[in-house]
């Protein structure tokens, strides 16, 4: 195994869920964080989004990504420094945990010469985050599905789509806690809520790898998170609307929140503005950004 000095990596932000495919679907968003690691004294140093609130020591989820992939191979780890450099929006719904972690790992399996397949390395990420939503597009790039085989291993397909795919995204200031958001979801589910939810995101994967995106407006429509989700955030059912009204095939919720994700192949600039007006109209503040889907996942961007 040929270890390294210092490895630079980037990995992108991530929707998760879609509306309906709770748990399972993401997509990697043209949104990035750096991650620069270098052999020496232990430091952790960040610039950019979240600066204030993201740890600066161990608890800071490149460490615990990079420090996953010595454990796995039984290798002590060594002395690092790690300089962040982050794009994407801090406890939004914007995957900042999950590009961390996948960040970590892919800088961990180049320092320690391991090379780790994208196949052990989602393995990993997934084990961290405890669902592959979010880590497995940061990893592929594009759109995932994901689940569980049994206790010990994820199975990971990409779903394809249309290449002028764009995300049009307001932001709002208010940050979400995710172990919160996903505090208030029921335990239990009717079995109407399970079928509607099963419906919709077999048409959502239909409608993506098909082209049917006229089927997106009801493909992403949920009853297992976002409507308990709405109650923290009340201007969710406001901004899916202000999107549609605007030209998106579909909006959701996206993550746990709080942000909100139109997909558009045109008109995404009216989109912004409808969103961005509702948000106004409702004293909700934040900003739109239009994003197009990165086809490619996180990588090393240099090593030495």
């Amino acid at each position: 195994m040929v270890k390294l000095n210092s490895v630079t990596v980037r990995a992108p932000a991530t929707t998760a869920n879609l509306g309906s495919g709770f748990d399972s679907l993401g997509l990697a968003l043209d949104l990035w964080n750096e991650l620069t690691v270098t052999r020496g004294k232990f430091s952790v140093t960040s610039s950019g989004e979240g600066v204030d609130i993201v740890p600066q020591d161990t608890r800071n989820l490149v460490v615990t990504g990079l420090e996953a992939v010595f454990n796995h191979i039984d290798e002590p780890v060594p002395g690092l420094r790690y300089q962040c450099s982050n794009a994407i929006p801090f406890a939004r719904g914007l995957g900042s945990s999950s590009a961390a972690i996948v960040a970590g790992l892919i800088a961990g399996s180049a320092m320690s010469g391991a090379d780790l397949t994208n196949e052990e390395i989602t393995t990993l990420a997934a084990d961290i985050e405890g669902h592959p939503d979010n880590v497995a597009p940061a990893i592929y790039g594009g759109c995932s599905v994901g689940v569980r085989n049994g206790t010990d291993n994820w199975i990971v397909d990409q779903v394809n789509i249309p290449e002028d795919l764009f995300a049009v995204i307001f932001v709002p200031e208010e940050q979400t806690n995710t172990h919160e958001s996903r505090a208030v979801l029921p335990d239990q589910i009717s079995r109407s809520d399970a079928v509607f939810n099963i419906g919709r995101a077999a048409m959502l994967v239909n409608a993506l790898s098909s082209g049917r995106l006229e089927l997106l407006k009801y493909a992403t429509d949920d009853r297992l998170h976002q409507p308990h989700r709405a109650q923290g955030f009340k201007a969710m059912p406001q901004l899916i609307s202000a999107a549609i009204k605007g030209g998106a095939h579909g909006a959701f919720l996206s993550g746990s929140g709080p942000s909100v994700l139109a997909l558009a192949t045109g008109r995404e600039v009216t989109i912004s503005y409808e969103m961005t007006e509702t948000a106004r109209t409702l004293g909700v503040d934040g900003k739109a950004m239009i994003l197009p889907v990165a086809q490619r996942g996180a990588s090393v961007l240099s090593s030495s």
